[in-house]
């Protein structure tokens, strides 16, 4: 493999942007799913007796609903990592295949190791802030300005840590199985490819 091979480093662009794009895909999935919670939840704060305590929530319809939208929302990434080695294995040869899987893994690795740490650290960052006595004239505490904004960061790092950062594992895990699987019937179609474009330009001279 030559890194001056025009397909290996086409293979390998495309393949540092997968992990990017499901990681995307998996952060939006969560957003989705965390609305359609939050309007059930503001729906049953609404019957009566729910918010006095004297009638029980229905608990089952949002496990319901999580469920239901981690099963769809699987469906967008599952195909990426299953269909994006085969497009780019015939489309444009093993060679850029090498180049994808080599692509996508560098790109993965580090992609996994900033949303771990960095959702990590916003947990971590509101945990901090919460264990602080609660004083409003020093912006302390639960309740304070700098809670409230650390809130907010750890809004954005759940979905880092525990959804798209841990997912690109078993994506590049996806990616390499299939590839491996595959690769055989890559090289049969790429020689016949190559076998067939001489043959015309043989017939063409």
């Amino acid at each position: 493999l030559s890194v001056s091979s025009p397909s290996l480093l086409v293979g390998m662009l495309i393949g540092g942007a997968v992990p990017m794009l499901f990681s995307a895909m998996t952060i939006r999935a969560v957003g989705r799913a965390a609305y359609l919670i939050v309007n059930e939840c503001r729906r049953q704060f609404h019957l009566p007796g729910v918010m006095e305590g004297t009638t029980r929530p229905d608990y089952g319809r949002v496990v319901y609903i999580c469920t239901e939208a981690a099963q769809k929302e699987l469906v967008g990434p599952a195909l990426l990592a299953v269909f994006a080695p085969v497009l780019v294995g015939f489309w444009l040869g093993p060679i850029a295949l090498a180049g994808f899987l080599a692509g996508s893994i560098v790109v993965g690795q580090l992609m996994a190791s900033f949303m771990c740490n960095s959702g990590g650290a916003w947990d971590n960052a509101k945990k901090t802030v919460e264990d602080e006595p609660k004083d409003m004239a020093k912006n302390t505490g639960k309740g304070s300005e700098k809670h409230k904004a650390s809130v907010t960061g750890d809004t954005v790092g759940d979905p880092l840590k525990d959804t798209a950062g841990p997912a690109v594992n078993p994506l590049l895990k996806v990616m390499n199985m299939v590839s491996i699987l595959t690769v055989p019937l890559m090289v049969v179609y790429d020689a016949l490819a190559s076998l067939a474009k001489s043959r015309r330009t043989e017939v063409d001279q």
